[in-house]
């Protein structure tokens, strides 16, 4: 198959335009149009296998799990309360915030709702909380309660049965609860395998909410009431006992009227305010003194963990200099006893002198305590000598006034105290009665709006969603895949790809052909010791002798193409000497190199195929496998060109081989050799065209040391397996050979194959170009 017919020379050698014909500039949507296109010409059974396994799964996945009914109710939050409720009310009514809000949900979803409503409906034996269903959930949640029953075997028996806790897990889980936008309502939902029975439990979470906020508020109103009625037991008695002691008082003293002359009121009023003065005074000082003698009493200087608490008598303690530096020496001095105590032990002398040098400081500040102790003593007995005069002043002002004026403001005091006691008394009367009476009147701030009706229909799984998900994502990945082989075929496919990647013309296409029985052999099928003796080749396999039994094929026509491209070389002056190489082994380059070799003969002219596969030579073992001398023994003179060359009878084509007889170190060296460079200037001068088998350039360095013996190179590359970067670094390896390197050869191709990877030129590849001109498909 000729792939690049082109008149134009020049453009054998310099990189090809690799814009298809007919696109311009412009042309990016149809150059993704046509990778899409050729993408699923070769992929379309990864995709189709794909999206079908995937849509088979999610059929699958409708059949086996179990349907779930989703039954919801709603419950409005803060429900206004009548205006005489509110005003009764002993508890304070805070707007319903977000946080208020979120805090109901979690109650809605507590455990403590989720057991009652259990308890209540019996929901203990339920096929969907025992994890008893067919569905994915149940099978997920049997095994967490498993889990839970290994790990708890031990447990103590009077601990919460954990199939319980088990089954509430599970009752939450199907549970949800959430704020209806920005309202004030709040949206249960409930999941379960019967719509009747999601309905049931539904409402019953609804209702246990609302009767247990409902029961709350009695609760807290309840100890409210019960709080006023003992405080105002407490206030009666205290009133009731005031006015007996106004009673008493007056009795007592037999008052029947005040009138009289009244004491001087100024006078009383001052010794009383000096008075009140002098025994804050006291008072203060007497604490003052008693917290000292306290503090003293519980220290004892004696023992390290002793210390006094300064804070406990006051500012004086916390404002003292001396204290506080003490303080602070001695807290310094501990911070550094644990320190040391932590690096070296407590028994080390670094921390005993330590030690005692906080107990002197602590012995310091109970002396400086004691000191500001007797300084409060001074100024309690001054302070309760001056109390004492004001009441000598008091008591002899009192004495000089009338008995009358003295008891007037004696029942005055009382009579004062009794009246605030009785209107303490009654305010709080009024609020118990009001609290009393709120309790007679049930209401809550909740309240469903309108109760749960079984589910007409299921909400999982839901059967168009889960088959378009299958379709999509099992189209999705099934493209994903193809696009990852895709990516992942990093070997040469067409033309293009060869001309882009390795910046050479890709000569020809090769077609693959089969391995097949000969039914007409061009020479003998048996070797008598008369060929053996006239030197003529073995009989080639029916894929060496295509050229010569089928010359209007397509694999003829590509082989045609080869030589066309060598004839018209615009880089070498003369292209006599041909090497053909690899790659890798096995890639074809030895059949493409004798099928060209017998094309040129077959056309008439003199050519002769020389193996340079010294290490391995396979052209020699189809050729003439038994021949007695070759290549080597011509080179190093034991033996004459004439007795070396086997001929073709069929093409005329001469055949110089390669006879192994034993392991060669150094074929390297031999090539490169000067006989071997003579050899071939015999060849030129007796031959139009000298086909050089060459070994492959990966595995050995031997075609590297030819570059003086060939005019031009051809790279083979087997379509479809050899791998780009495997070509790329051999030809970077050989940099001599690439720069002579006419053309890249694929060989095997899959014609029928390539118009799926190369859509540009798909019509190419169809029989009825071919068939038009009498050339046939193989």
């Amino acid at each position: 198959m000729l792939q690049n017919n082109i008149k134009d020379t020049d453009r054998l050698r310099l990189p090809v335009n690799l814009t298809p014909p007919g696109q311009t500039d412009g042309g990016g949507i149809t150059e993704i149009i046509n990778l899409g296109i050729g993408l699923l010409r070769r992929q379309y059974l990864v995709i189709l296998v794909t999206a079908a396994l995937v849509i088979a799964i999610s059929l699958l996945y409708l059949r086996l799990a179990s349907p779930t009914y989703t039954a919801q109710v709603q419950i409005l939050l803060a429900n206004p309360r009548a205006q005489f409720v509110q005003q009764q009310s002993l508890l304070a009514e805070p707007p319903f915030d977000l946080n208020q809000i979120e805090t109901q949900i979690q109650l809605v979803r507590s455990k403590a709702t989720a057991a009652a409503v259990i308890d209540q409906l019996k929901l203990t034996n339920d096929p969907d909380l025992n994890a008893s269903g067919p569905s994915l959930h149940s099978l997920w949640q049997r095994i967490r309660s498993w889990a839970r029953a290994g790990s708890t075997q031990d447990a103590p028996s009077g601990r919460h049965v954990e199939p319980s806790d088990a089954i509430v897990d599970v009752f939450l889980s199907r549970l949800s609860a959430s704020r209806v936008g920005y309202s004030n309502v709040i949206e249960i939902s409930f999941n379960s395998s019967s719509a009747a029975r999601a309905a049931e439990i539904v409402n019953a979470i609804a209702n246990t909410y609302v009767t247990d906020q409902l029961n709350a508020k009695f609760d807290a109103n309840r100890r409210a009431t019960s709080w006023l009625q003992d405080r105002l037991r407490d206030l009666g008695d205290q009133a009731l006992a005031a006015q007996r002691a106004v009673d008493v008082y007056k009795s007592q003293n037999n008052i029947v009227s005040l009138d009289g002359r009244l004491i001087d009121e100024h006078q009383i009023t001052e010794i009383n305010n000096r008075l009140a003065l002098a025994r804050a005074q006291t008072s203060e000082a007497t604490a003052k003194l008693s917290r000292y003698e306290t503090l003293l009493a519980s220290f004892d200087p004696k023992k390290p963990s002793s210390m006094l608490d300064l804070d406990a008598i006051g500012s004086d303690g916390l404002n003292s200099a001396i204290i506080t530096a003490l303080r602070q020496q001695y807290l310094e001095l501990t911070r550094r006893e644990a320190e040391l105590t932590a690096r070296v032990g407590r028994d080390h002398l670094a921390v005993v002198n330590v030690r005692n040098r906080a107990r002197e400081f602590r012995v310091s500040i109970f002396d400086e305590v004691r000191r500001l102790a007797e300084v409060s003593r001074s100024e309690f007995e001054l302070a309760k000598q001056r109390q004492e005069e004001i009441e000598k002043q008091l008591a002899k002002a009192v004495a000089q006034s009338r008995s009358v004026n003295s008891a007037e403001l004696t029942i005055k005091d009382l009579e004062s105290r009794a009246k605030g006691l009785r209107s303490l008394y009654e305010t709080f009367l009024q609020r118990y009665m009001s609290s009393a009476q709120q309790e007679t009147f049930p209401i809550s701030e909740t309240r469903v709006l309108f109760p749960a009706s079984p589910p007409s229909s299921k909400s999982k799984p839901k059967t168009r969603l889960v088959l378009a998900l299958g379709i999509v994502g099992g189209l999705a990945l099934g493209i994903g895949l193809a696009l990852l082989r895709d990516l992942m075929d990093r070997v040469f496919r067409t033309s293009s790809q060869v001309e882009s990647v390795l910046e050479l013309p890709c000569l020809s296409m090769v077609p693959f052909l089969p391995s097949r029985k000969s039914q007409k052999p061009a020479v003998r099928l048996q070797k008598t010791e008369d060929d053996v003796q006239q030197r003529i080749v073995s009989p080639p396999t029916a894929i060496h002798r295509t050229v010569v039994g089928m010359p209007l094929s397509r694999y003829t026509e590509a082989i045609r193409s080869i030589k066309l491209a060598i004839d018209h070389n615009p880089e070498k002056i003369s292209s006599q000497v041909i090497g053909i190489t690899s790659a890798l082994p096995n890639e074809g380059k030895t059949t493409i190199a004798a099928s060209l070799a017998q094309l040129i003969g077959h056309a008439g002219k003199s050519a002769i195929i020389v193996d340079c596969d010294l290490r391995n030579p396979s052209l020699s073992s189809i050729f003439a496998p038994k021949a007695a001398c070759g290549i080597l023994e011509v080179a190093n003179g034991s033996r004459s060109l004439a007795d070396a060359i086997w001929r073709d009878p069929t093409t005329n084509l001469a055949f110089l081989p390669a006879v192994r007889r034993g392991p060669l170190l150094h074929t390297s060296e031999i090539l490169c050799a000067d006989a071997i460079s003579k050899l071939f200037d015999r060849l030129r001068a007796q031959y139009d065209y000298i086909i050089v088998d060459l070994p492959p350039l990966t595995p050995l360095v031997d075609v590297r040391a030819t570059s003086s013996l060939i005019d031009c190179y051809i790279l083979v590359v087997e379509w479809g397996r050899t791998k780009i970067d495997v070509v790329q670094h051999a030809l970077h390896t050989a940099p001599n050979i690439q720069d002579s390197l006419i053309g890249v050869v694929l060989s095997k191709t899959d014609t029928k194959a390539m118009a799926r990877y190369d859509g540009h030129r798909s019509y190419y590849y169809h029989d009825s170009h071919y068939i038009r001109y009498g050339l046939s498909g193989s």
